[in-house]
């Protein structure tokens, strides 16, 4: 062949030399990003598993059904195939999906809250002051209501409640405002701890609508007795209810009923910002030792006490969202009282009371009425002895709300209270006999500030049997509660 015929092959098989090294370059290309795009699916696949480890430690080892081990092998199987890589991460990820919930911490199941009242009473006009033996105006339900008296803690709460689990709940409240007498020849301290609240609740069916009460509570009699303090108009309560349980609360057990429909009340009420005496069930029944609130128990008897309320809707009668509650409650106790030369009488008197109540809640203008009559212990300065009296009393609230104002809600209401009988929390058990109007007006700026005014006309023989008389004056009294 000649020269001329080689160059001319030579020419003619050049164009099929240069495809043939391209194709070759680019297969090794497709080749190296595919390696690539694997090494990447494999690193990601490692990064779950990691993942997956720690969380398996975090949360503990779970028992391993048949068939797992194969299960966890096969994503890593399908991984080395280029054209599924998204299912692999779905398959991995399933497991952290299914974790089991833990359980709560004790912190978490539990809540804390609490209320402070902060008071300023003076008496404007009146008996003040009274010479030895002479009554002098004063209150059994607030001792800042003195002749020398500015500012002081009526209240200092702090509640700790919460649901143990689906069947027991529990509340502890102290007070950090009780005062203490008889200190360095007989002044008085304040800020002293004191235990008011300590209790738990059953519920033996797991339907809160039945409970059982066990421990430092409420006793069920009266209905401003088992309204908050927190959640009350007028400052204190009055002499008539108030002294069948001074303090409010005993040791012993109580069972409380509300049916659904009364619950459904009561929560529209709650929700709508009314002030309700608190869930302690349409229908209550309660077993306590009936000497009050931190004593001793002094004789073998019981106080049984029983309770009934229930709220009627008047929407029938046109009064549309309007409520009236009506009920009453008993008590039956034997009671020893403290006695002025020490300790407690050794002889225990009947206390047994019936009262009734009616609650018009104000929308916008309410009304709320209680009355108890009994027979209780009492001094009687003719023989002084203490002996067994009658007792009668209760009080006529008048009350409105304003909902909604440039300033905020506010509440007027007029109390008029009356009184005569003993009073079985003071020594010796003293005869009261109290006659009281009070005005006031309560202010909401805002949810967690309350303000309250009152000015009261007052005729009242002062809880002390060596003082005889009746105390006459007008007393004004300034109140700021915080809640929180």
């Amino acid at each position: 062949m000649s020269v001329l015929a080689l160059a001319m092959a030579a020419g003619a098989h050049a164009p099929v030399l240069a495809q043939s090294n391209a194709a070759a370059e680019a297969g090794e290309a497709d080749q190296a990003r595919t390696i690539a795009d694997l090494q990447r699916q494999i690193d990601e696949l490692k990064a779950v598993v990691e993942q997956l480890k720690a969380a398996q430690v975090a949360t503990g080892p779970a028992p391993e059904p048949a068939g797992t081990a194969l299960a966890q092998q096969q994503p890593v199987q399908q991984a080395v195939n280029p054209t599924q890589p998204t299912p692999v991460l779905a398959q991995v990820e399933a497991p952290t999906r299914a974790a089991a919930p833990t359980r709560k911490a004790w912190y978490e199941k539990l809540s804390l809250r609490g209320y402070t009242q902060m008071r300023i009473n003076e008496i404007v006009s009146g008996d003040s002051t009274a010479p030895a033996g002479v009554s002098r105006l004063r209150t059994i339900g607030d001792s800042g209501v003195r002749d020398n008296s500015n500012f002081s803690l009526r209240r200092v709460r702090l509640a700790v409640q919460g649901d143990v689990n689906d069947h027991v709940s529990i509340y502890l409240q102290p007070d950090f405002a009780v005062a203490v007498s008889n200190q360095t020849a007989g002044e008085r301290r304040e800020g002293f701890v004191q235990l008011r609240d300590a209790y738990a609740d059953v519920f033996p069916t797991g339907d809160k609508s039945f409970r059982i009460r066990l421990g430092q509570a409420k006793v069920p009699y009266g209905w401003e007795n088992l309204q908050s303090s927190s959640n009350r108009l007028a400052l204190d309560r009055t002499d008539a209810i108030n002294s069948a349980v001074p303090g409010e609360r005993d040791v012993g057990i109580a069972a409380y009923y509300t049916p659904p429909q009364v619950r459904k009340i009561w929560d529209r009420l709650s929700a709508d910002g009314q002030k309700l005496f608190g869930n302690y069930g349409a229908f209550g029944l309660g077993v306590f030792n009936g000497q009050g609130t931190n004593r001793t128990e002094t004789n073998d008897s019981v106080m049984t006490v029983a309770l009934a309320t229930w709220p009627f809707e008047l929407d029938g009668l046109g009064l549309d969202g309007q409520v009236l509650e009506l009920g009453g409650s008993a008590i039956r106790n034997r009671f020893n009282p403290e006695l002025r030369s020490g300790g407690v009488s050794p002889v225990s008197f009947k206390d047994n009371r019936a009262g009734v109540h009616a609650v018009l809640y104000p929308q916008p203008i309410g009304l709320q009425v209680e009355w108890n009559w009994g027979t209780g212990p009492e001094f009687d300065p003719a023989t002084g002895q203490i002996e067994q009296r009658s007792l009668n009393g209760g009080y006529v609230q008048a009350m409105g709300r304003v909902k909604q104002s440039p300033l905020g809600p506010f509440y007027p209401f007029a109390r008029w209270q009356y009184y005569r009988g003993g009073f079985k929390g003071a020594v010796n058990a003293p005869r009261l006999e109290t006659e009281e109007l009070e005005l006031g007006l309560e202010f909401l700026p805002t949810s967690a500030l309350e303000l309250t005014a009152t000015y009261g006309w007052a005729s009242r023989k002062e809880a002390d049997e060596r003082r005889l008389g009746q105390a006459d004056g007008q007393i004004l009294r300034l109140q700021a509660q915080w809640n929180y």
